[in-house]
C-alpha cells in the first residue's frame, strides 16, 4: 500500500493532462482514463489529414460530450497555409466559436491574424510547428495574442525554464509519443518522396520507411546500408518518454503535458493517458520528490512502441536514440478488446483473437491491472462460442467478479494463456 500524506502538507499544483483524440472513440477512451483536455482536428486546416478527424456534427458531439465530463477541447487549425487554403477559414473559425471549443491550435501567422480578428474571444495555443526555441520568440508570439505556447521539441529542461522566466503565457510540453526526425516536425521529406505535404496535413511518414542503397551502375540491385537483411531504418527515431522527468517539468512551471498520437491506436491512447494520469495523481498525493513505484516502469514496457527516448531534455540525443533495426520494438502484450457495455459480464468488441480459458488483463482507471480468466464467451444471440474473432461483439464471463465499465480496455500477453 502506498503511504498517505497528512492534509496539512503542501500539495503541488498539477498541470493539465492533454490527450490526442483522432476520432470520437479515442476521445471517449481518453476521457475515461483521465485526460483533463483533448486536442482534435476537423476535416480541414489540421496537420493530421489521415487521422479519423471530425465532421462538423461530430465536432459538436465531441465538444458537448467532453464538456459534460469537465474536459476541455482544443481544435487544430495548424497547417502552414498557402493562399488558397484561406477559403472558408473565417466561416470555420466562427463555427468553432459557436461550438464552444476551448481553444485553437495554430502555427501559421496568417491564420493567427485571421483568428484574432474573427474570433478574438477564442484562446490561441501556438503549435510546436511554429518552432519556438528561445525566450524572445516566445515573447513575440505572446505579444501577438497567443495564450499558450507549445515550444519546439528540441528544447532542454534548462531552455524550457528560460521560456518560463520570460513569458506569462502558459507552457505546454510534449511528454510522450512519436518524434519527427526533422526540426520540430517541419519536414519536406514526405513531399519530396511522395508528393504528400506534411506541412499541410498529409504526411506519408517516410521517416519510418526501410531504406536500402542503389548503385547507379547496378540498377535494380539493392544493397543494405548496414549489414542487416532487413535494410536500415536510418530516420527512425525512438519515441519520446518523459514520464520519469515530470517532477522537473512541473517544477519548471509547465502548465500542460501533451501526449502525441492522434493517428495512434485506441489502445495506445488509453494506456498512455492512464499511465500519465496515475503518475500525476501519485505525485499530487505523495509530493514531487517521491520516486514512482516499480509498477510504472512495468506498465510502460507493456505499452510497446519504438522504445523510449528523453530526446533533448538533458542534451542533444545520440545515435542510441534511434531505432535502426525495425519500425517498432517487439511487443509482449496485444489488445484483446474494449468494453462496449459495462457490467459483471461485459459486452466486449474483440480487437484480436482470444478464446475460452485465456487469461486477460482488464485495465481499470487507476494503475491496477485485474487479471481474469475467460470462463465463457457468448455471442449477442446468447450462443456459446469457443473463440473471439476481431471486430466481433461478445459477452464475456470472467472468473474475477466486478463491474467492468464501458470504454475499459482488455489486453493479453502474446503467447501467454
Amino acid at each position: 500500500m502506498l503511504p498517505t500524506r497528512s492534509p496539512e502538507q503542501h500539495l503541488p499544483r498539477m498541470p493539465e493532462l492533454l490527450a490526442p483524440a483522432g476520432n470520437l472513440e479515442k476521445l471517449q477512451v481518453a476521457i475515461h482514463y483521465g485526460a483533463d483536455a483533448v486536442y482534435l482536428g476537423g476535416r480541414r486546416f489540421g496537420l493530421r489529414a489521415h487521422a479519423g478527424n471530425f465532421s462538423d456534427d461530430e465536432l459538436r458531439t465531441a465538444t458537448a460530450m467532453a464538456h459534460d465530463r469537465g474536459v476541455k477541447v482544443y481544435v487544430t487549425v495548424n497547417i502552414f497555409a498557402h493562399q488558397q487554403d484561406f477559403t472558408g477559414l473565417e466561416e470555420y473559425l466562427i463555427f468553432l466559436r459557436e461550438t464552444a471549443v476551448d481553444g485553437l491550435i495554430i502555427a501559421d501567422p496568417g491564420i493567427l491574424a485571421v483568428a484574432r480578428r474573427v474570433v478574438p474571444e477564442l484562446p490561441v495555443h501556438l503549435s510546436t510547428q511554429a518552432n519556438v526555441t528561445n525566450p524572445e520568440s516566445a515573447a513575440f508570439w505572446e505579444a501577438c495574442g497567443v495564450s499558450r505556447i507549445n515550444p519546439a521539441r528540441e528544447l532542454s529542461l534548462a531552455e524550457i525554464k528560460g521560456l518560463r522566466q520570460r513569458v506569462a503565457a502558459e507552457l505546454e510540453i510534449f511528454v510522450h509519443g512519436a518524434l519527427c526526425i526533422s526540426y520540430s516536425g517541419r519536414c519536406f521529406l514526405s513531399l519530396y518522396l511522395t508528393g504528400r505535404d506534411a506541412n499541410r496535413g498529409d504526411c506519408a511518414h517516410p521517416c519510418r520507411y526501410r531504406y536500402r542503397l542503389i548503385e547507379e551502375k547496378r540498377p535494380g540491385q539493392l544493397f543494405p546500408i548496414e549489414e542487416d537483411e532487413r535494410g536500415s531504418y536510418i530516420f527512425n527515431a525512438k519515441d519520446l518518454c518523459l514520464l520519469f522527468r515530470l517532477p522537473e517539468l512541473i517544477g519548471a512551471g509547465a502548465d500542460a503535458l501533451k501526449i502525441e498520437g492522434r493517428m495512434k491506436s485506441l489502445f495506445y491512447v488509453g494506456t498512455v493517458v492512464r499511465l500519465y494520469r496515475a503518475a500525476l495523481d501519485f505525485w499530487r498525493q505523495q509530493g514531487l520528490h517521491t520516486p514512482l513505484p516499480p509498477v510504472f516502469a512495468e506498465e510502460l514496457m507493456k505499452i510497446g512502441g519504438r522504445g523510449q527516448s528523453e530526446n533533448f531534455f538533458d542534451h542533444s540525443p545520440a545515435t542510441t536514440e534511434m531505432l535502426y533495426d525495425g519500425t517498432t520494438v517487439n511487443p509482449h502484450w496485444a489488445p484483446a478488446g474494449i468494453v462496449r457495455e459495462g457490467g459483471a459480464t461485459p459486452l466486449v468488441e474483440a480487437r484480436n483473437p482470444f478464446q475460452q480459458g485465456d487469461s486477460i488483463e482488464f485495465l481499470d482507471r487507476r494503475l491496477n491491472n485485474i487479471t481474469c480468466r475467460i470462463t465463457a464467451i457468448h455471442d449477442q444471440q446468447g450462443r456459446e462460442v469457443a473463440r473471439a474473432n476481431p471486430n466481433s461483439l461478445l459477452r464475456l464471463t470472467l472468473d474475477h467478479p466486478g463491474n467492468y465499465p464501458r470504454h475499459g480496455l482488455l489486453r493479453q500477453s502474446i503467447g501467454g494463456k
